[in-house]
């Protein structure tokens, strides 16, 4: 009874992360597929499809540097003004903090689509120039600031407050107390906040679709686009499934390499 039970548990584990991981499987074995099409099967191993990427005179590695410094940009804007956000907010008064952070709340819960086009009839009606890219970063941002608060407040309360005041009195000026006490003690909340900044940039196209300028693309926008104006690319198509896989990859590797570091310190401390 009791291996039944072990063996239904580990087939419903496997269940789920094949229904998770499968699509991104599929794309990562057809990126050595030959064939451009996935309808047409199996065709033969070839890295045509990286080659493809890889060259800078095809748009697929363009739209996608473009993407990456997009976020990259909004990630770093983002995460200054949440942290700012959420100092600010942990050391407001029990009323200010409580309506502040329901405040914060209201875009993560929110749908995305709401956002994206509550900010466009904002920006159409008070006339900003989309060429300038700032209702693109501006709107990203918007996106992004509430979870980069989320991510530090929780570093906040878990710091130890007798350090900054212990900094104050012996004479360092609340600015030195704050870069010095608590930006190294939130830094894993910031760092957390920053990378999913950059994620949800990644991720996005609805506030992307209604705040780029004609001429940016970004990678949700150029795929949506080779679909919906019916382009007959499927080469770039498929370089994307040369992207999928190295992403995946990267980020395997990144896990891997995380939990090994964290398995040698948890055994370095048992020693």
């Amino acid at each position: 009874m009791v291996k039944i039970k072990s063996v239904l548990k580990w087939l419903f584990i496997g269940c789920v992360l094949l229904f998770i991981y499968f699509p991104i499987l599929f794309l990562t074995v057809n990126s050595f597929n030959e064939s451009d099409m996935i309808q047409s099967g199996w065709q033969g191993f070839s890295l045509a499809h990286y080659e493809y990427f890889f060259s800078f005179e095809n748009e697929p590695l363009q739209v996608v540097l473009q993407t990456i410094a997009l976020a990259i940009v909004v990630a770093f804007l983002s995460t200054v003004l949440g942290t700012v956000g959420a100092i600010g907010l942990y050391y407001s008064k029990k009323r200010v903090n409580g309506v502040l952070s329901a405040a914060n709340r209201i875009p993560v819960i929110n749908a995305e689509v709401v956002t994206a086009i509550s900010f466009a009839l904002f920006v159409s009606f008070f006339g900003f120039d989309k060429g300038t890219y700032i209702p693109l970063i501006v709107g990203q941002m918007i996106l992004c600031t509430p979870f980069v608060v989320l991510s530090i407040v929780p570093k906040l309360r878990q710091m130890d407050n007798n350090l900054y005041e212990a900094a104050l009195d012996l004479g360092a000026t609340p600015t030195k107390a704050l870069f010095s006490v608590v930006i190294p003690q939130i830094l894993p909340g910031i760092i957390a906040g920053f990378l999913l900044a950059i994620t949800l940039s990644l991720d996005d196209y609805v506030i992307t679709a209604y705040t780029k300028p004609d001429s940016f693309t970004t990678i949700s926008t150029h795929i949506y686009g080779l679909d919906k104006n019916n382009v007959v690319g499927p080469q770039i198509k498929a370089a994307y499934w040369a992207f999928t896989a190295i992403i995946f990859f990267i980020i395997v590797a990144i896990v891997v390499v995380a939990n090994i570091i964290t398995y040698r310190k948890a055994r370095s401390k048992k020693r």
